[in-house]
């Protein structure tokens, strides 16, 4: 039944990012970025993403590594060798979030008996943090949620070893997933037989973090700042901590500022109703939750919108399994848990019309318009290994044969460009902008190729751009 529970998951999980992608739904961030860095992988090199070095100054030959430390996506090579495409990432994604639906069942099963475990497995499919994960292109995210329900599951089955193997393959994802070991070391703390383990996970996680950010991230041509959120408390990890001593009302007040980081924080705690709060599990989760609520800059950290909930969903939804069995235990009453979590498959159920997964009840995405019909007219437009300068939204289309920069607000003279300028794209300020850009590649001796509804492909024969025609 699992089995079966996560295999329709996987499969709706592909459709729906698939149906993206071939709507035009996708983008070249953060898309491509992963495209070409795992397709870099399974050349034997590092994972160079063209797309993103140049667009952000780092240069053609940056590899990602200097972006986010996630090692781990080389374990996705080898599916490049079988069907070298960004949709393999999609369909690899979709897989790897409704596998973590299995060990997270077994979790529950073992706490609340197999009728809840079903519910509650069932729940984490339909739940708002992945499907917004699915629905937001490829992310490494996609590994956290596997990982962590087998270190999950493998500690209350008392299995130390795999539980270190686990963690350290948190510590492969990202970077800040040393924040996420040290919190469930807080929690290994607490427990009988386990507190040197959590001695160990709490350090080491936080050294790790330190490590990756300082020290690996730079070794590969990144900035230990690049991501440095919190200019509301401090420039620096010393000036927060100055804050927080002497003004910890400003520390606290930022974990609401804007409002709507409470919101999400509601809608993750909703997903159990509330029952993770019962459970010292939950801390597991709060160094990571504080990393994003506590930032001033970058709002897709806080927003639901996005990945970053996936890293901590299956934290919440084992913490809300934990606190019900500590709960039953205390009053001796069980009945009432298979209640609990049809509860929590009756919330999943009624959150998924306000999010992405209710995209698959419109009959209008099985087709495309005229405008998508267009785009698709301008992508075959473009021959295959050449270098391409694409808008955000059309780039994921062209990565699979052609060398991909983002089509932005600096001109790269690549020899072939295919603008969009029907609505505003990432990253120009407005379709003004985007038309004049088009209108000055025409000056600058560009033919134009192709042009319909809004999508315009430019070719200039003789180009001399420093960058490299290879795929990446």
């Amino acid at each position: 039944m699992i089995g079966a529970v996560a295999g329709v998951a996987a499969a709706v999980y592909a459709v729906l990012s698939l149906l993206r992608f071939a709507n035009f739904k996708a983008s070249a961030y953060d898309l491509v970025i992963f495209d070409q860095a795992v397709r870099s992988y399974s050349q034997f090199r590092l994972p160079v993403a063209i797309v993103k070095g140049v667009h952000n100054d780092f240069g053609p030959g940056f590899s990602v590594l200097g972006d986010h430390w996630s090692p781990i996506l080389a374990l996705l090579a080898p599916l490049y060798w079988v069907f070298d495409d960004p949709r393999t990432l999609l369909v690899a994604q979709a897989v790897l979030l409704a596998a973590a639906a299995v060990p997270l069942w077994v979790f529950t099963r073992r706490s609340l008996g197999p009728g809840a475990a079903h519910l509650v497995a069932a729940a984490y499919t339909l739940s708002w943090p992945v499907v917004q994960t699915v629905a937001f292109d490829f992310h490494e995210a996609a590994f956290a949620p596997l990982l962590t329900a087998v270190l999950l599951e493998r500690w209350q089955a008392g299995r130390r070893v795999p539980v270190v193997l686990a963690a350290l393959g948190l510590l492969c994802v990202k970077e800040d997933m040393g924040l996420l070991v040290a919190g469930f070391g807080l929690v290994l703390l607490f427990q009988r037989g386990w507190r040197a383990l959590g001695g160990a996970f709490a350090a080491g996680g936080l050294a790790f973090t330190w490590l990756a950010s300082q020290v690996l991230i730079p070794l590969f041509g990144g900035r230990a700042d690049y991501y440095w959120a919190y200019g509301a408390l401090g420039s620096d990890m010393p000036g927060v901590a100055r804050t927080a001593l002497t003004d910890p009302v400003a520390v606290l007040a930022q974990l609401g500022s804007p409002p709507v980081k409470l919101v999400t924080l509601a809608l993750l705690l909703g997903v159990t109703l509330l029952a993770a709060l019962l459970s010292p599990l939950t801390l597991m989760a709060v160094p990571l939750l504080a990393e994003r609520m506590l930032a001033s800059s970058f709002p897709n950290w806080w927003v639901p919108d996005y990945h970053y909930n996936a890293f901590v969903v299956v934290v919440v939804f084992a913490a809300g399994v934990d606190g019900v069995r500590r709960l039953r235990e205390r009053r001796g009453e069980g009945g009432w848990a298979r209640w609990w979590a049809a509860g929590v498959l009756a919330f999943a159920v009624v959150s998924v019309p306000f999010f992405a997964l209710s995209g698959l009840a419109d009959l209008e995405a099985y087709r495309l318009d005229q405008r998508e019909r267009a785009a698709a007219a301008a992508v075959a437009a473009v021959p295959d290994g050449v270098l391409v300068e694409a808008a955000n939204n059309l780039a994921p289309n062209l990565s699979g044969h052609a060398t991909v920069l983002l089509w932005d607000r600096t001109p790269r003279w690549a020899p072939w460009v295919v603008a969009d300028t029907g609505r505003r794209i990432f990253p120009f300020k407005d379709v003004t902008e985007q038309q004049e850009r088009v209108r000055a590649l025409v000056a600058a001796g560009y033919q134009v190729r192709f042009a319909r509804d809004g999508y315009t492909v430019l070719f200039r024969a003789g180009e001399t751009s420093s960058m490299s025609p290879g795929r990446p």
